[in-house]
């Protein structure tokens, strides 16, 4: 018992790295969109697609023939390519311009982090199905929350301007789209998710490129802009991802996602930290509620698909 308790604890400590690893990237992005002369679509093309190369390389060392049995499947490339677009190209893209629009890492993290609550959402609209109690619960906790966080207990006016705001809710919705988009693909063993990342990846990279392509009207090349994609593209993409999957090894998923938390607070701490950015108790408060509501919604959804694979058994 002590020994699986130990493997608990450690796939946790991963996890929680992760995530912080996630935490800080966010951080080094608005570094990056607010304090360097970087054209955005130089900056997305240059990170995607060079994370993208990276990640496929690690995929076919680690699994050889298996990084191009994706496209063995016409309904998986369908799959593929919606992943790439909706769901990466469409995150990456809107997480950045919630913090260019004179927003911050941690107002865009908190919004994004919503993902879980846009889901269900569209469980409900689409599958035309009554949301739970849990639910509803969860979604006033998150809601509340989002309106302290971004307020600052001054109810008159946002903390943030209004195309932040929009951008960030953006990216919540298509955070949801990279969760849900691939699940069709990865059901497959022969589709590791690093795979099928990669892949998503350096196709969102290649849509960037037709637009902005990275020998194009290139920035000057400074020691800080490439410490600054280097660190986005690795604590942002390629180390946190491969780590959660090694957190597998140790701890349940569900376990594994409560650490999520940590990328929101990781991304506040360093926000006041490195940006002086003003942080007061309702603020906080706020951010608290919002992790509070979307654990209530995870665990709720768990309890009950736990409850129904019972039924279906018995």
């Amino acid at each position: 018992m002590a020994k699986k308790s130990s493997k608990i604890a450690k796939g946790i400590i991963i996890a929680a790295v992760a995530s912080m690893m996630w935490g800080i990237s966010g951080t080094v992005l608005q570094f990056i969109s607010q304090n360097q002369n970087i054209p955005e679509s130089w900056f997305l093309s240059a990170r995607t697609l060079g994370a993208g190369i990276i990640l496929l390389l690690i995929s076919f060392v680690m699994y050889r023939g298996k990084v191009f049995h994706v496209f063995k499947s016409w309904k998986n490339i369908g799959w593929l390519f919606a992943y790439a677009i909706l769901g990466l190209m469409a995150n990456l893209y809107t997480f950045y311009k919630s913090i260019q629009f004179g927003g911050n890492a941690s107002a865009a993290t908190i919004l994004q982090y919503l993902s879980p609550l846009f889901i269900v959402l569209g469980t409900v609209i689409f599958k035309r199905q009554l949301p739970y109690k849990s639910d509803v619960f969860a979604f006033i906790i998150a809601l509340v929350g989002v309106f302290l966080a971004l307020t600052k207990g001054d109810f008159s006016q946002l903390s943030i301007s209004t195309s932040s705001l929009l951008w960030g809710l953006g990216s919540g919705l298509t955070a949801a789209f990279y969760v849900v988009l691939p699940r069709n693909i990865v059901k497959d063993p022969d589709n590791p998710p690093i795979v099928v990342l990669g892949w998503g990846t350096f196709i969102a990279g290649i849509f960037f490129n037709l637009h902005q392509p990275v020998w194009v009207g290139t920035p000057h090349i400074t020691g800080i802009l490439i410490a600054s994609m280097l660190t986005v593209i690795f604590l942002g993409t390629i180390i946190p991802f491969g780590l959660l999957l090694y957190a597998t090894h140790y701890a349940p998923s569900d376990v594994i996602s409560i650490m999520d938390a940590v990328q929101p607070i990781t991304t506040s701490i360093l926000s006041v930290i490195c940006f002086k950015m003003v942080m007061n108790w309702v603020e906080v408060l706020g951010i608290v509620f919002v992790i509070i509501g979307v654990y209530i919604l995870q665990r709720g959804r768990r309890n009950i698909e736990k409850t129904e694979d019972f039924h279906v058994d018995a």
